[in-house]
């Protein structure tokens, strides 16, 4: 089945989606800035980094949490 389907595999998606966001624009910051507003790809990718920069420590709290429940189950 695909992680849509599954409440737990879809945060677990945009938890790896958000920390890899915030990575590459702290490691290339011109490509994601430059192209926010060309690309909706690139705009989605800038938002989820925004995300990423701005609540980090809440971020951090959920892969935590994300890691032990699937680390469980």
């Amino acid at each position: 089945m695909s992680a849509l389907f599954h409440f737990d595999a879809l945060l677990l998606v945009i938890l790896l989606l958000i920390c890899t966001c915030t990575y590459v624009r702290q490691t290339v910051p011109g490509m994601v800035d430059s192209r926010k507003d060309k690309n909706i790809f690139f705009g989605m990718f800038w938002k989820f980094a925004r995300i990423g920069e701005r609540l980090s420590p809440y971020v951090s709290i959920c892969c935590v949490i994300m890691a032990i429940v699937t680390f469980v189950s």
